[in-house]
């Protein structure tokens, strides 16, 4: 075979930086991007903030220059791109020089927890054999808390403060935790220190709900795991004495092994009478798996009550709490910032940015213009030239998320001001085909990208959903039908609720067409109980 040399030309798309920095900039969120705008005004000398808020205007060749580049990534994104689950950049971009960066301040920091205490078996020996048996108070037991509302009190310590020395900014302080409030109510107690350090043991150990996850065995083990048999039991028993300690105290059943135990604790605090001793014979593990389900001929074969004394029972038991240490749980607060707002303009309503998320930023000219001036400059150009592309793609990621969020708006007018009930179907596709744009950047842009409304901020997505057909010919949303089916459970006569197979029947009366599974599907997507469960005698 003869060889040969032959010359050929072609054309194909390559994916340059710029383009993979496009992309990716716009399947990020709006901190994930002032994150970015804030590393790369560290790293390029030829980025700045714009804090005198200049913005010029783009040129013509600018702007033609970036339409060019974003058709070149939307072809490029959707032939050798693989969805990741979030949208591509392909809308038209302008160069603008002037842009401020605006950041937002962080979540506030919790309190901090108090130190570890490790409690050794040979100090707990040495100090119990020092110590006089008859000196040592007997903890109460858990169910000698009183009435239900009369747990252990916390102890209030002033400090030795006049009244001239108090500060009213120290009550501005951090709420107290879990293991803060239990230590408090160790304060003035007459306890041994062999007693105080079990019973702080037993504190540091608890979960955030207040559970106790170990047997005490387990823990003494856990403290001591070079200790013999007979200091882990002598271990063991002192942290035995310390859980009941800590099980008399507020919240009521903290230091519970499990639920049973946790509602055993509770109730051991409510005053004696025959709806509390049945409610206590439900906290084992099979009965409550049964009163989950309602089974009531189960339940009172078991236990030989009739329904009413064990629906009586039920009440009670509903009205305790499975977590009695999550609300001391240190939450910090999560507000989202809008990226787009929907404003009224005459009957219509339209799709505006917002303001405060867009990153204002420039080329520092002096920079830019020594760079220009200087002979030898090859290795800073391409940062010039890296800074200019940033915020020409900053420009494209949010002139894209507006042509995105106005073509919905435009398709959901119904919802401003109808609701959830105005809603109506829309796929990817409908706005895809509507920009001139691939499916994927609509996932990308729809994707930690929210929309501020008057019935509260959503994220886009939200306003995608799929149809359920109509005797008109028409198609209803699902969460339309998703509204119609919570509005139907809430009116609905608690002593005879609606199943799922009457609410596919009244969703038909209005000319929805859906069967019983699916509603079924809707009905747990909303978290919405079983009729059988909702039922109220």
């Amino acid at each position: 075979m003869k060889q040969s040399l032959n010359l050929r030309l072609s054309q194909h798309l390559a994916l340059t930086p710029q383009l993979q920095q496009s992309i990716r900039l716009l399947q990020l969120s709006t901190v994930e991007l002032q994150q970015e705008v804030e590393q790369m005004l560290e790293l390029n000398p030829f980025l700045e903030p714009d804090e005198e808020h200049l913005d010029a205007a783009p040129s013509q060749d600018a702007a033609q220059a970036g339409r060019e580049e974003a058709q070149a990534a939307e072809q490029q994104a959707a032939q050798s791109v693989p969805e990741p689950g979030a949208g591509e950049s392909d809308a038209p971009s302008a160069e603008r020089a002037g842009e401020r960066l605006e950041s937002v301040p962080g979540p506030a920091d919790g309190a901090p927890e108090a130190p570890e205490l490790r409690l050794d078996a040979e100090d707990w020996r040495d100090g119990a054999q020092s110590a006089d048996p008859a000196e040592r108070p007997e903890p109460p037991e858990p169910g000698e808390g009183g009435d239900w509302d009369e747990g252990a009190a916390t102890t209030w310590q002033s400090g030795g403060e006049s009244d001239d020395e108090f500060d009213p900014l120290s009550l501005a302080h951090a709420a107290q935790d879990l293991r803060a409030h239990l230590r408090s109510q160790l304060t003035g107690r007459a306890l041994s220190p062999q007693d105080r350090a079990a019973a702080e043991a037993v504190i540091d150990s608890l979960d955030d709900y207040g559970y106790l996850p170990e047997t005490p065995e387990q823990l003494a083990a856990e403290l001591s795991p070079s200790s013999g048999a007979e200091e882990l039991e002598a271990l063991g028993e002192a942290l035995r004495v310390g859980l009941r300690l800590v099980q008399s105290f507020d919240p009521a059943g903290v230091g519970a092994s499990c639920l049973a135990e946790c509602m055993r604790l509770q109730l051991l605090r409510l005053p004696a009478d025959a709806t509390r001793e049945l409610a206590l014979a439900l906290c084992t593990p099979a009965h409550l798996e049964w009163l989950s389900k309602r089974d009531w001929k189960r339940l009172g074969r078991a236990l030989q009550a009739e329904e009413p004394a064990l629906r009586s029972a039920q009440q009670l038991v509903a009205r305790l709490d499975p977590r009695p240490g999550a609300r001391f749980a240190a939450q910090a607060a999560q507000s989202v910032v809008p990226d787009v707002i929907a404003q009224r303009v005459g009957p219509r309503w339209r799709a505006v940015l917002n303001p405060e998320v867009l990153p204002k930023l420039r080329i520092h000219s002096l920079y830019a213009e020594l760079l220009r001036r200087s002979r030898d400059g090859s290795g800073l150009s391409g940062q010039l030239q890296e800074a200019r592309w940033f915020v020409r793609n900053v420009q494209q990621r949010f002139e894209t998320i507006e042509r995105v969020a106005q073509a919905v708006v435009e398709r959901q007018q119904a919802f401003f001001s109808d609701g959830e009930l105005g809603m109506r179907p829309l796929v990817l596709r409908e706005i895809a085909d509507e920009l001139g744009l691939h499916e994927s950047t609509i996932s990308r842009v729809t994707t930690q990208k929210y929309l501020l409304t008057p019935h509260g901020t959503f994220e886009l997505k939200y306003f995608f959903g799929s149809g359920l057909a109509t005797d008109s010919g028409a198609s209803a949303s699902s969460t339309a039908v998703r509204a119609l089916i919570r509005g139907m459970v809430q009116q609905e006569n608690p002593a005879s609720p609606l199943s799922d197979g009457e609410i596919a029947v009244r969703l038909a009366a209005q000319g929805i067409t859906v069967a019983r599974r699916t509603v079924a599907k809707y009905r747990e997507a909303l978290r919405i109980a079983p009729a059988t469960q909702r039922k109220v005698v």
